[in-house]
């Protein structure tokens, strides 16, 4: 099962347990247990406090008698604060003058002299129905072994109209989107070796203004480490007028052939 769609769905879960003016601020989650595509997810919801600010809901996804994924979520009033600082959304092209992943992806296919290992790959990714509309920034050299910056920029919206409804709504939606493509920012420095097996551990997220997810907003990312076959990946989600709208952080499990692969050049 797709990580970010178990994370949306358990924040959807949570949200049906608090009043419409608590809106999320926060949530931290861990994987388990693999999911079984084949069979239902059932999301179990405690209410683990409820105070005058703050409300806390803790929440198992559970599949086959046993929990997949816990996860616990907060909520707050609103609450106005002279404090108030955040980082600088970075320079980037606006998304109109990029091209989408598909579109890149296409320009890829088109490369006769593009490897079958490479071909099979970026053909495995355009059949992917991913609901989220994706123009990289500064795509990466997917057929390149050569080592690259751990570092990526997207631009991100889900695809359609949401339609007005509650901010939390939003937050869902950006669950799921936070986690495509969010782990392989740690692999960008490692394209020698061939990837075995790759899974999130764990997911955090908190969500700094309102905005709305099927609107573009540039999702930054980057790791800072990746050792004892884990990587960490850290990402900043900006609306398109500067506003830091949400932070998110992810662990990963990443296994991988411990030959490099050798160029046949």
């Amino acid at each position: 099962l797709f990580g970010g769609q178990i994370v949306g769905q358990a924040l959807v879960a949570a949200a049906r347990a608090v009043t419409r003016d608590e809106q999320a601020h926060s949530l931290h989650c861990y994987f388990v247990r693999a999911g079984d595509p084949k069979v239902p997810v059932l999301y179990k919801v405690e209410r683990t406090h409820t105070g005058k600010s703050f409300s806390v809901r803790s929440v198992k996804a559970i599949q086959h008698g046993k929990p997949i994924f816990i996860c616990q979520a907060s909520f707050q009033l609103s609450q106005e604060s002279p404090v108030q600082h955040q980082f600088t959304m970075p320079a980037v092209p606006p998304p109109e003058e990029l091209l989408t992943q598909e579109e890149l992806i296409q320009k890829f296919l088109q490369n006769p002299n593009l490897a079958e290992r490479y071909r099979k790959r970026l053909n495995k990714i355009e059949a992917e129905d991913v609901p989220i509309d994706i123009k990289p920034v500064n795509p990466p050299d997917i057929v390149s072994s050569e080592p690259q910056e751990p570092k990526q920029l997207f631009w991100v919206r889900a695809r359609g109209y949401i339609g007005e409804t509650d901010t939390k709504v939003h937050c869902c939606v950006a669950a799921y989107i936070s986690d495509y493509a969010f782990l392989g920012t740690a692999l960008l420095p490692h394209q020698q070796y061939r990837v075995k097996f790759m899974v999130s551990l764990d997911h955090s997220m908190w969500f700094h203004a309102p905005f709305r997810a099927d609107h573009w907003m540039l999702y930054e990312c980057e790791s800072p480490f990746a050792g004892g076959c884990r990587g960490l990946v850290q990402g900043r989600l900006w609306r398109r007028d500067g506003v830091l709208a949400v932070t998110c952080a992810q662990e990963g499990l990443i296994r991988v052939e411990q030959t490099p692969n050798q160029s046949k050049l």
